[in-house]
């Protein structure tokens, strides 16, 4: 009797991803100040994914849709907003497939060109990443060139960023389209922002009036996790190579940001919107909205193991550098911004220790040129912290950031569990309002992490998080100027989460044992 066993071969994938997210938050992202209470609540991200594959061409497609429990009626309207969107559409076209017979072009391994929305994802996500911790998720509108021949892979990327392709729209000025829809003048009415502009408030601030001096209003400031679409195009070269061990990867990345003049929209009447204009007003105004302020990021890393985990043990050594160059987005120079990362896992068996060391560059108090480096577009959730202190929506220090820490992870067949402790402080010196320098000693981290395969489409992960922050925590975040306003907040912060992951192939099916 022999057996052998039938797969389907499909062309067709259809899969789906349904994840909730409960979370008590009593100091996440920023210190809270005393007396205040936790937040709970249950976000929700419900994605379908579809894909079809011929010899040729790769289609895929993920929708997704994102709400915290509560957050709508449940008898709805129009007015509560639509939070369906289009995460991913793209078409994957081969150019050259050496294994391919049909296709006449030769001397390319493998090409081929993906163009739409899609998510952009490199080594460990540090740069470049899907975020996908995010309910909301990253995706970039984008041509990219993916190209792999004698082992090389070399991927050449494209974007270009426009608001509207409204009949007599001229020009190509952008403005970022992370804008809030609507915003107070100077006389505290509430209007819609003007058409083409970036409104500014006292302290950046939604809740302030319009301010000729103040900073722009953003519905999340521009870092790593607001600002995807604050650039107005961007062209990237990526390139890897793998021998035995060692992976080497490098990456150049320029993102190009509009160009802008301080502008304003209304009369002493009605007041004032105060703002950075990036669209032309009209045919009188002569400014040079095509023009960009160009950043050029670049480095490389290297991972290299040796060893075996069921013998004496695997040693991962990483290490990378980024440096940044050319001019931010409001046009300073860039000048000695880099970053690198060391670390060394040691493996045996189910247990791993990582031992690492994080450097990225600020801006000193005392000079005009930006010394701070950006990570970019990546996923800051998964290296500086879990509690999302830095890099993230609720902004950086300015003074850059070094983070040495220790990993301890167990990953079983179904369990994972892990405990990571980190320590923080700045690299510059950061002033308060009365001109002295702040403690550069920012606090410390330690987040339990605990991860179980219920079965293979079913996931269940908890994690639990506490900040240990110092006194100069809330000034280097921003939250105060002063030591007397920053001993209004808490020193320490909590968060705990439980998340369900449900991630059902709808055309799975089990192989089926045939007797002959």
């Amino acid at each position: 009797m022999l057996l052998a066993y039938c797969t389907t071969k499909a062309q067709f994938t259809l899969s789906g991803q349904l994840r909730t997210r409960t979370e008590v938050r009593n100091g996440l992202g920023n210190l809270v100040l005393k007396g205040s209470k936790p937040a709970v609540f249950t976000s929700q991200r419900t994605r379908l994914n579809f894909g079809y594959k011929w010899d040729r061409l790769t289609f895929g497609v993920a929708v997704q849709d994102v709400r915290v429990w509560g957050q709508d009626a449940s008898s709805i309207s129009n007015a509560d907003g639509n939070r369906l969107m289009l995460h991913e559409g793209w078409a994957d076209l081969t150019l050259f497939n050496v294994a391919d017979t049909t296709i006449k072009a030769k001397g390319i391994d493998l090409m081929s060109l993906k163009v739409g929305r899609q998510e952009l994802i490199y080594d460990d996500v540090r740069l470049i990443g899907n975020l996908d911790w995010l309910q909301q998720a990253r995706r970039h509108d984008m041509a990219l060139m993916k190209t792999v021949h004698k082992g090389w892979q070399i991927d050449i990327g494209y974007a270009f960023n426009q608001n509207t392709d409204a009949f007599g729209y001229t020009g190509t000025g952008y403005v970022p389209s992370n804008v809030p829809a609507y915003v107070k003048n100077s006389l505290g009415t509430l209007v819609p922002t003007p058409a083409g502009m970036l409104p500014m408030a006292t302290a950046g601030s939604a809740s302030n009036n319009s301010s000729k001096t103040g900073a722009p209003v953003w519905m999340n400031p521009p870092t790593t996790n607001g600002g995807n679409q604050d650039y107005k195009s961007f062209a990237s070269l990526y390139i890897s190579k793998k021998i035995k061990q060692t992976k080497f990867s490098a990456l150049f990345f320029n993102d190009n940001f509009g160009k802008y003049k301080l502008d304003s929209a209304g009369s002493d009447a009605t007041g004032y919107v105060y703002g950075r204009r990036f669209v032309s007003s009209g045919a009188s105004d002569a400014f040079n909205y095509k023009g960009t302020n160009q950043r050029y990021t670049y480095g490389l890393m290297i991972n290299q193991t040796i060893g075996n985990a069921s013998g004496f043990g695997k040693i991962a050594f990483q290490g990378a550098f980024y440096a940044q160059s050319g001019k931010n987005r409001d046009g300073v120079k860039m000048k000695e911004a880099y970053h690198y990362a060391l670390s060394a896992t040691y493996q045996k068996g189910k247990i791993s220790v990582t031992p690492g060391y994080e450097f990225l560059s600020g801006n000193d108090a005392t000079t005009a040129t930006d010394e701070k480096f950006d990570p970019l577009y990546g996923t800051p959730h998964r290296h500086w912290g879990y509690m999302d202190y830095f890099y993230v929506g609720t902004g950086s220090p300015a003074g850059g950031l070094k983070n040495p820490y220790l990993k301890v992870k167990y990953t079983g067949t179904a369990l994972t569990a892990g405990v990571d402790f980190h320590l923080f402080s700045i690299d510059k010196n950061m002033k308060k309002a009365d001109g002295s320098f702040i403690g550069k000693d920012l606090g410390n981290e330690l987040d339990f992490l605990l991860n179980y395969n219920m079965n293979k489409f079913t996931n269940i992960e908890l994690g639990y998080s506490i900040m240990n922050a110092t006194g100069s925590m809330a000034i280097a975040k921003g939250q105060a100027t002063t030591d007397a306003a920053a001993a209004n907040y808490r020193k320490t912060g909590n968060w705990f989460y439980a998340m369900l992951r449900f991630t059902p192939d709808f055309f799975y099916t089990k192989p089926v044992a045939i007797k002959q």
